[in-house]
């Protein structure tokens, strides 16, 4: 079914970036996991293209539990993208900000992050 193929996007709260950070850092999460799974999962990514591109935002404290669920995205040979900042605004140079998985299956997303909460 169309509708169960999401991407979802897991931004760390403890760095305290701005709404503007983060939704730029949200976008590179967005964008890369999208060109993964275009190259290593089409039918997905297709799927999703076509189905209007759902996305859901959560939030995360911590590189260490957000580098976790990049392991466990990848055990499931889930579409996932790490994205580390450039360091040339808000935080260092190479700190890892967010991460994208999907679009994938729903309830393979759900497996890793379906207890985090919403980004509000």
């Amino acid at each position: 079914m169309l509708s169960d193929i999401k991407q979802v996007i897991v931004v760390r709260t403890d760095l305290n970036m701005s709404a503007g950070k983060i939704a730029a850092e949200v976008a590179h999460a967005a964008v890369s996991a999208s060109e993964i799974a275009r190259k290593n999962a089409y039918e997905w990514w297709k799927m999703w293209i076509e189905s209007g591109q759902k996305k859901i935002v959560l939030k995360i404290e911590g590189g260490d539990r957000l580098m976790d669920l990049y392991k466990r995205a990848c055990a499931l040979n889930l579409p996932a993208a790490l994205i580390y900042d450039a360091g040339y605004t808000e935080v260092p140079p190479n700190t890892l900000t967010c991460l994208g998985i999907g679009p994938a299956p729903s309830n393979l997303i759900d497996k890793i992050t379906g207890q985090l909460p919403l980004l509000k």
